[in-house]
């Protein structure tokens, strides 16, 4: 009976001790099924939550980074703490603020995909990789007093390591759905690509030579799959085959055969770039003036699979462009051009930085009250305009003469106006137009003639005029080419 109270009264001794330590554990294994159990509770199906998650949850990619750094200085304090033990301190103090900066980014995270109906292949495996990061850096908590006591000597670094390559690994799948899957390898040296089995990305092959195929597939492929393919699925919906497209979303079907304005896909790409149902969303490039114009085209025409070509629309070959000339440097009008975008009227907006890739003549907001008057006025502008947007304006015939000034133009937007074709020959001395649209004006296939020797002119749009579908590709080049 000695023995036992004596063995009692050493347990109890001890005991007071050990709770701490005991209490830690056991809210370390709740927290840890509280992470693990997560993506079972709120699975992510591919639905958008309510707004205010979204909103809550873009602040990830900001306080992602907070523990990263600081994960990534803890290697270098406990090597350094070999010289100056108070280093060896501060890691400890440094992993702690790590951990719960590693749970407030998971929160963000899981918020953003939440609320935003992400999902897919990617995204899954980027918030696996975030829970099993935090777990990690949680362990590494608990067993690092047995390493700084020297009671467990190699626990620690193990455990240590081990986060450090599920960081890596983590912040690429991370990465991916930023940038893309390729962003690390899109430029890597082909013999380090060799030595890593990588070999070479190339764009997805068309199936067929079908219209969609060759000209709408490579457009989602482009500019929406990062988002809705098989790595990311936003809304349900997934873009990177005809067959998905045409099962749509969340919201039901995106593509309606034969009639736009139906069509949910096409109705989110043509939104104000402000309103937030805009696509491409998060800043991405959004679709031009053309791409959107074919699938316009492409759904009003029935949406197939597998027609060739689409009535009102001559798309050529376009190995044999002339090279483009560059736009000379329009510096010394910036302050007017800056005074036309504060302006109410039509604006001048830059391509890019660089001078040389020139402006776009943009009408949207006033294109009721636009006419050859307004378009004069845009003269001085003229041998840098590579693009104007005069779809929907007043503009008659008589716009065709200040055209022809226009001298770098190569996309020209004519649609919906009161053109009817009468001096449309004048455009053939703007030697670097590849689009022209036409659509929805009273062009016949008289005044079409003198275009087929625009060597450059590789989009035309006629649909709803006189001259469909008769066209181009109702007679051979002067060359020998054929529109397709």
């Amino acid at each position: 009976m000695k023995f036992l109270k004596s063995a009692v009264a050493s347990i109890e001794r001890r005991l007071p001790q050990r709770r701490p330590i005991r209490v830690t554990w056991l809210a370390a294994l709740l927290l840890g099924a509280v992470l693990l159990l997560l993506p079972f509770t709120f699975k992510l199906d591919g639905r958008p939550h309510a707004d205010w998650l979204q909103f809550l949850g873009r602040f990830h990619p900001l306080a992602v980074h907070i523990p990263i750094g600081l994960i990534v200085l803890i290697p270098v304090l406990e090597f350094a703490g070999e010289f100056r033990p108070a280093l060896r301190e501060a890691a400890g103090f440094v992993l702690a603020i790590a951990f719960i900066g590693c749970l407030a980014a998971l929160t963000l995270g899981y918020l953003l995909a939440y609320g935003s109906g992400s999902a897919g292949g990617l995204v899954i495996r980027h918030m696996w990789g975030g829970i099993a990061f935090t777990l990690s850096v949680l362990v590494c908590l608990l067993v690092r007093p047995t390493w700084t006591s020297g009671n467990v000597q190699r626990l620690y670094p193990a455990t240590l390591t081990c986060t450090l390559l599920l960081l890596a690994w983590t912040a690429h799948q991370g990465g991916s759905l930023t940038h893309g899957r390729t962003y690390l390898t899109d430029y890597m040296p082909p013999l380090l690509k060799r030595m890593l089995a990588l070999g070479v990305v190339h764009a997805k092959a068309p199936a067929s030579n079908s219209f969609y195929a060759k000209h709408i597939d490579p457009i989602f492929d482009a500019k929406c799959v990062e988002c809705h393919g098989a790595s990311k699925t936003q809304g349900g919906l997934r873009l990177d085959s005809y067959t998905q497209l045409m099962e749509g979303g969340r919201d039901g079907a995106v593509i309606i055969p034969d009639n736009p304005a139906r069509s949910l896909l096409l109705v989110r790409v043509t939104l104000p770039p402000s309103h937030k149902r805009f696509m491409p969303a998060e800043g991405k490039p959004p679709l031009t003036a053309e791409q959107i114009a074919w699938i316009k085209a492409w759904i009003q025409q029935g949406a197939s699979p597998t027609a060739i070509r689409l009535n009102g629309i001559e798309i050529q070959d376009e190995s044999e462009d002339e090279p483009l000339q560059p736009v000379g440097d329009y510096s010394t009008l910036m302050p007017a051009i800056l005074a036309l975008e504060s302006g109410q009227g039509a604006k001048l907006v830059l391509v890019s930085s660089k001078p040389s890739d020139g402006l776009i003549l943009n009408t949207v907001d006033v294109a009721a009250t636009f006419g050859d008057a307004q378009l004069l006025q845009f003269q001085k502008y003229a041998p840098y305009i590579v693009e104007a947007e005069l779809g929907r304006t007043a503009v008659t015939d008589a716009c065709f003469t200040t055209l022809t000034t226009f001298t770098h133009l190569r996309a020209l937007h004519l649609e919906d106006t009161r053109v009817t074709g009468v001096g449309l020959a004048k455009l053939t001395a703007l030697s670097q137009l590849k689009y022209l649209n036409l659509s929805g004006t009273n062009v016949t296939q008289a005044e079409l003639a003198p275009l087929r020797s625009m060597k450059n002119l590789r989009h035309l749009y006629l649909y709803n005029t006189p001259a469909q579908p008769a066209s181009l590709a109702s007679a051979a080049q002067p060359d020998g080419r054929s529109a397709r």
